[in-house]
C-alpha cells in the first residue's frame, strides 16, 4: 500500500511518555522542569475564544515578528514550524531526493535518518572526534547535497564552535548546512550570526526547551530569503495555530523568563556532571539541558531498567554506539536528588581520583 522505501524504513522512536496518572520523574525528553512565563499562559486564555472558528495567519506572523525583535533577524529571514521537527522535515523534503546525500554525525539526533529514509536519500554518517568532537572537518570533505549539525549534539551535549562552523559553510560553498541549536540557550555562544554571512545556512530553534514549551510545537528557522521562499513551496497552509501563535510570541516577549529559569538548569547540571563522575561515569561536559553518563563497555539497558522500576525514567540507546551510557535530563535539584539516591543503591563504589590524584571510592 506504501513505498517501498516506508515498508523498509524503521520509525522513530521517541522517549517513553508517562500514561496519565503515573507517578514517574522524568529525566529521558528533555524537558524544561520549570514551567513557561505566566503571560504564556494569559497570551492561550486570551487567544482561546471566538477567533478559533477563523484560520490562524499561514506565516505566523505574530510569533515571527516577536522572533525579530528578540533576534535582530529580519522577518523575511524567519520561518515558523510546529516545533523544529518539522521545519527539518520541510528541509529533508525540499532538498533531497532519491540517492541525493545527506551528511551528519554518528551518533547525533535520530530523527535525522528517519527523515532520509523517507526520502530514500544516502546517509553519510561521519564519526564523532576525540572527547565527542562535532567532526566539521569530515563533514565538509563528504560535501553532501544537505549538511546537518546537531550543536549542542544529541545526545553528548558537546558544542561545536562558531568560527568552524564559518569555515564549513564557506568549504559547502552552494551546498545547504543546517545548524541545528534546539539546546543552544543552554551553551555560551551560537551561530545565528552566520545567517547574515551565508546564502547556505540555515540554523534552526525550538522553544520546546529552554522556554519550557514542548507540549505547544513551536519552532524557528533563521535563512536568507531564497532559502525561505523555496521552503514555503513544501511547508503546509497553516501549520501553526492562533494559540500556538499567541503562546510563542509571548514566550519570546518574556525571554528574561527563560534566561532565569536557564541559569537554574545549568546550575544543577555543574553540579549532576560533577556526582556522575563522582560515581565512576565518564561525562563529556555538557553544553545542553542533559548530560550523557557513560561507563565504557557496561551495556547501560539493565541500569535505565532499574531506574524505570524505581520510578526515574532516563533514556538508554540500545542500537547506538552509546548503548553503553544513559542520557540524563536536568531536573529540579529534588528529581535528581531521587536520582542520585537511586543511582547509589544500583552502582557499586568506583574509585576515582580526586584533584590531588589521590584514588577515593
Amino acid at each position: 500500500m506504501f513505498r517501498e522505501a516506508i515498508e523498509r524504513m524503521a520509525p522513530y522512536t521517541p522517549g517513553e511518555q508517562p500514561r496519565p496518572g503515573q507517578r514517574l520523574i522524568k529525566l529521558n525528553t528533555n524537558e524544561n522542569p520549570y514551567p513557561p512565563s505566566p503571560g504564556v499562559r494569559r497570551a492561550i486564555v486570551a487567544n482561546a475564544g471566538a477567533t478559533l472558528r477563523l484560520y490562524p495567519s499561514p506565516r505566523a506572523d505574530a510569533f515571527v515578528a516577536a522572533a525579530a525583535r528578540l533576534y535582530g533577524i529580519p522577518a523575511s529571514h524567519i520561518l515558523a514550524g510546529n516545533g523544529s521537527d518539522e521545519l527539518l522535515s520541510m528541509i529533508f523534503r525540499a532538498a533531497l531526493g532519491h540517492g541525493d546525500r545527506v551528511a551528519y554525525a554518528q551518533p547525533t539526533y535520530s530523527l535525522y535518518d528517519t527523515l532520509a529514509s523517507i526520502q530514500e536519500a544516502r546517509v553519510v554518517a561521519v564519526p564523532l572526534g576525540p572527547d565527542y568532537a562535532p567532526p566539521l572537518d569530515g563533514l565538509a570533505r563528504e560535501r553532501a547535497q544537505l549538511t546537518v549539525v546537531c550543536s549542542p549534539n544529541s545526545p553528548c551535549g558537546t558544542l561545536a564552535e562558531v568560527d568552524d562552523l564559518d569555515a564549513l559553510a564557506r568549504r559547502l560553498g552552494r551546498r545547504l548546512l543546517v545548524i541545528d541549536e534546539a539546546y543552544v540557550d543552554f551553551a555560551e555562544s551560537n551561530a545565528l550570526a552566520l545567517v547574515r554571512r551565508h546564502r547556505n545556512v540555515i540554523v534552526l530553534r525550538t522553544l520546546s526547551k529552554s522556554f519550557s514549551l514542548a507540549g505547544m510545537r513551536l519552532g524557528l528557522l533563521f535563512a536568507q530569503t531564497p532559502i525561505i521562499d523555496s521552503l514555503l513551496k513544501v511547508k503546509d497552509s497553516y501549520n501553526l495555530s492562533r494559540i500556538a501563535v499567541a503562546a510563542g510570541a509571548q514566550a519570546l516577549d518574556d525571554a528574561e523568563w527563560m534566561r532565569r529559569n536557564v541559569e537554574k538548569v545549568k546550575r544543577t547540571r555543574a553540579m549532576t556532571e560533577e556526582r556522575l563522575r563522582a560515581m565512576g561515569f565518564e561525562v563529556p561536559p555538557s553544553s545542553s539541558n542533559f548530560v550523557l553518563a557513560r561507563m565504557a563497555g557496561s551495556d547501560m539497558a539493565p541500569l535505565a531498567a532499574a531506574l524505570r522500576r524505581r520510578g526515574i525514567l532516563v533514556r538508554h540507546f540500545p542500537t547506538s554506539v552509546f548503548r553503553d551510557a544513559i542520557r540524563i535530563s536536568i531536573g529540579t535539584p529534588a528529581e535528581m536528588s531521587a536520582l542520585f539516591k537511586a543511582l547509589a543503591s544500583l552502582i557499586k563504589p568506583v574509585a576515582v581520583r580526586g584533584a590531588n590524584g589521590r584514588a577515593r571510592k
